[in-house]
């Protein structure tokens, strides 16, 4: 099935661009003085690191989508429900698009082919409705019949909600500013740079037959998957660091 990503020929989906627009300018009150707190910004990190780091990076990524390793399966709920916290998508329509992009890497099949230029694959793919998403139910039958990734999917927004309201309760607007707005925009940016910067700068060890490159400064914020030309080349390897 050949399907045409190009923005262009799609139309915005409104809700994503109303949403991402909502994110970045609540991160904007993080730098009114009333809203900052050690403690704010300590809680920023540690959710940078579950959310991001053992949610995106070892649950959603290399568990989930390249069964890199295996673990019990209440540890990989567990990892999955941390990925869920990022607000990056459902783990079902997220490792359905992630192995489209594996793939039809840097193809037109690519939900964020990197030869639509630098600001697609960064972000601007999510805004449009593409229609490569009507494959993700063919990449994603092992896990779209559990519960748990059912419940992860319906109740996607309530639980967002429902973290916001345990954060303002424990720490006030501040806790609410830095723990959700602050840490998702970081978190957004640092995983969007694996697609955009990871397949425009960098070097390439192993042939891939596509853009993906090795880019220490991605690696840096993403717990090692900067090192993407290794991943694409090896996709099934739990360890990216390779030489």
């Amino acid at each position: 099935m050949t399907v045409a990503n190009s923005p262009q020929k799609l139309s915005l989906n409104w809700y994503v661009v109303f949403f991402m627009g909502f994110i970045h300018v609540g991160a904007l009150l993080a730098f009114f003085p009333q809203f900052f707190s050690w403690q704010a910004l300590a809680l920023a990190i540690v959710l940078h690191w579950v959310t991001g780091g053992l949610g995106i990076t070892l649950g959603y990524h290399r568990l989930v989508s390249h069964r890199s390793f295996q673990t019990p399966k209440w540890l990989e709920y567990f990892f999955v429900f941390c990925g869920t916290l990022a607000c990056e998508g459902s783990p079902i329509e997220w490792v359905g698009l992630h192995r489209l992009h594996h793939l039809h890497s840097d193809q037109e099949n690519d939900p964020h082919d990197s030869h639509q230029g630098f600001w697609w694959s960064h972000m601007g793919w999510m805004l449009y409705d593409i229609p490569v998403k009507q494959e993700v139910p063919r990449f994603t039958k092992d896990i779209a019949n559990d519960r748990f990734y059912q419940f992860c999917h319906k109740y996607f927004i309530p639980i967002q909600f429902a973290l916001g309201g345990l954060l303002y309760l424990i720490g006030g607007w501040s806790f609410v500013i830095w723990g959700i707005f602050v840490r998702l925009v970081v978190v957004f940016h640092c995983t969007w740079f694996v697609n955009s910067a990871t397949h425009k700068f960098g070097y390439q060890t192993y042939e891939s037959n596509d853009e993906s490159r090795n880019c220490w400064w991605v690696a840096l914020v993403t717990y090692g998957e900067g090192w993407h030309n290794n991943h694409h080349a090896f996709q099934y390897s739990a360890r990216h660091g390779l030489q």
